[in-house]
């Protein structure tokens, strides 16, 4: 597998299951997103457990699509799975894309990332990231409703499932799992299978800095009350689809695989100069962001109106604040970092988790300049044309000074799809063995 699969590819690759397996795999409409695109799971199997898999549920995060097909058709064939994760045991409810119309706006990211000429840059033209209110996943906690949520939290109430596992991945850094409870037999094997396809375990994430850590790259959602322990922006978290599966005794597994990876991503030592790392990515995210709002501000008068353009909004809602609440919510990182016992780490940040914290801060702007040259490269605007080859100039710059700075190397396709599939199965056999007992 050399590169990810389209919607439209994933949609084949399931009806083709369908006709071959009709006795045990099915296919259904579940909703309907809010541009009118349908919403459709696979199912696979007959057994009494329900395990519930959502694939895309981020557009720009293009693994989770290749991974849930590979699972569909392993289980209907029998290969690949063990005896408690087999269709006599586990029915297997795939959702293959939570977000058509957010993959529909990121048209061209599978060949953007395709194969020997991939490229980080090539990444952030093509990639497309709805605002908060927008996210199927992440709407409900700032109290949006999506018919895209409402079809995912209609097919929870309706299965129960005792595990649901969200697909995600990061364009840069190493893999992880948040957990809404602890699955300790799933660490084990989750280390194994990372070690196996070469990806760096992320020791320290942006999203969950706070969180309990039980072992390395697992985390666990703090209860909540406990606000101050969740990122900016997310303190209603419990309003998610993720913690819908709870109500029913089930646990989600928020699966994260990287597209690109760095060595640092688990590298423990203390990083020397931990306030004033913090420090400089908060002014890294606070400058680049200023660079494309400027960009921005010349281009308004000609580009489409934030209701008739995703984009657009994304943008808006970028430059209205968001850059500051990423740099405001690190300032006490960089307060307890200037401190010998720094607090509420128990330790001296790591070069890890200054490496996580910077990739945020590289990828914010990237994001946004993605973005922005999209939308200007569809007007006919003479002035257009020098706004369009300044952020050529940025995208370029910036894309290879974080390639270069946290020296990132490719992970395959194949290695990310094999990771998340093992941790998939893993993380059901650990969900399934404490539903039974």
């Amino acid at each position: 597998m050399r590169r990810y699969p389209t919607v439209a590819e994933v949609d084949d690759s399931a009806r083709q299951l369908v006709s071959r397996f009709s006795g045990t795999c099915r296919l259904r409409r579940i909703g309907t997103s809010s541009g009118g695109r349908p919403i459709t799971m696979l199912t696979v199997g007959h057994g009494p457990h329900h395990v519930l898999v959502v694939a895309r549920p981020h557009p720009d995060e293009p693994v989770g699509a290749a991974t849930a097909i590979t699972l569909a058709a392993r289980a209907a064939h029998g290969v690949g799975v063990s005896p408690a994760t087999g269709s006599t045991t586990v029915t297997w409810n795939i959702v293959l894309c939570l977000d058509p119309d957010g993959a529909a706006l990121s048209q061209g990211l599978e060949e953007a990332t395709a194969g020997d000429g991939h490229t980080l840059e090539g990444y952030y033209r093509s990639a497309y990231r709805p605002v908060a209110a927008e996210q199927p996943e992440w709407a409900p906690i700032v109290s949006h409703q999506l018919p895209e949520s409402q079809a995912l939290f209609d097919v929870i109430d309706e299965l129960r499932p005792f595990l649901q596992c969200s697909l995600h991945s990061v364009e840069a850094g190493g893999t992880w799992v948040q957990l809404t409870r602890e699955l300790p037999e799933l660490t084990a094997p989750f280390h194994t299978s990372a070690a196996k396809h070469g990806i760096p375990v992320q020791h320290g994430t942006f999203d969950a800095l706070y969180w309990e850590n039980p072992s390395p790259g697992v985390y666990i959602l703090p209860p909540p009350e406990l606000t101050g322990r969740l990122a900016a922006g997310s303190e209603n978290i419990g309003r998610s689809t993720w913690c819908a599966p709870p109500r029913y005794g089930g646990v989600t597994a928020i699966i994260e695989v990287p597209l690109w990876t760095t060595d640092m991503a688990d590298d423990l030592a203390a990083h020397p100069n931990r306030a004033a790392a913090v420090r400089d990515l908060s002014a890294r995210v606070l400058d680049g962001g200023r660079q494309v709002t400027a960009i921005l501000d010349k281009a308004r008068a000609f580009l489409p109106r934030p209701e008739d353009s995703p984009r657009r909004r994304v943008l808006e809602w970028m430059a209205d604040g968001l850059y500051d609440l990423v740099a405001e919510s690190w300032q006490p990182l960089a307060a307890d970092a200037s401190h010998p016992h720094p607090h509420p780490h128990p330790h001296p940040l790591t070069t890890a988790q200054i490496c996580a914290l910077d990739i945020v801060a590289r990828r914010q702007p990237l994001r946004a300049a993605g973005l922005l040259h999209h939308l200007l490269k569809s007007t006919t605007a003479p002035a257009a044309v020098g706004l369009r080859d300044d952020l050529d100039e940025l995208l370029t710059a910036w894309s290879t000074d974080f390639r270069r700075s946290l020296r990132l190397r490719r992970v395959p396709v194949h290695n990310q799809v094999e990771h998340q599939l093992s941790t998939v199965l893993t993380a059901t056999e650990a969900a399934l063995n404490t539903a039974t007992t």
